[in-house]
């Protein structure tokens, strides 16, 4: 009789449960990849914010900028800053961290790191929405239009997920 693959199911019902699970070290490699994979996609975009942000100051319409405006977007530069520290911080930590047998604690800490300058990148586009909203309509328009981009972030970002989470786990 030929042995059969242990990763197959068989007709019978599933395999054995550790034949199904992986390997803590293969669970923690694959986590740090994702991890990685989704900081890869995150961080070119809040570098474009930060350049945009950058450049403000330096444009002839900022002397144009109400107090109200200045103040927004001086939030949602540091906000967007705060998102890039955040965000690129996981990546330091492992080249620190690398080969110590820390790879558990690295996957806690950058999932705290990443969450947050989720979070701080919610406020910068939030922010930034707002100050260039209220250069083109009433400031009243322009709070509405970020508290919608906001709420749209803060839903899909977080609320959705966390709904899912509170659902599927007990």
């Amino acid at each position: 009789m030929a042995s059969e693959d242990p990763g197959k199911r068989s007709p019978q019902g599933p395999p054995p449960a550790d034949d199904d699970e992986e390997s803590r070290k293969g669970r923690l490699d694959r986590e740090l990849i994702e991890l990685l994979n989704e900081l890869r996609v995150a961080i070119p975009g809040v570098q474009v914010l930060f350049a945009f942000l950058l450049t403000v100051p330096l444009s002839a319409g900022f002397a144009r900028m109400t107090d109200l405006q200045r103040q927004w977007y001086f939030a949602s530069f540091l906000a967007t800053a705060a998102a890039i520290i955040a965000l690129m911080a996981p990546t330091t930590y492992h080249r620190i961290q690398f080969r110590r047998g820390d790879k558990e604690r690295l996957l806690r800490t950058a999932n705290r790191l990443a969450i947050a300058g989720t979070a701080f990148l919610s406020l910068a586009i939030g922010g930034t929405v707002f100050v260039v909203a209220d250069m083109l309509h009433p400031t009243s328009t322009a709070a509405l239009v970020a508290a919608g981009v906001f709420g749209g972030m803060a839903w899909l970002w977080f609320g959705l997920p966390l709904v899912r989470r509170l659902h599927v786990d007990p």
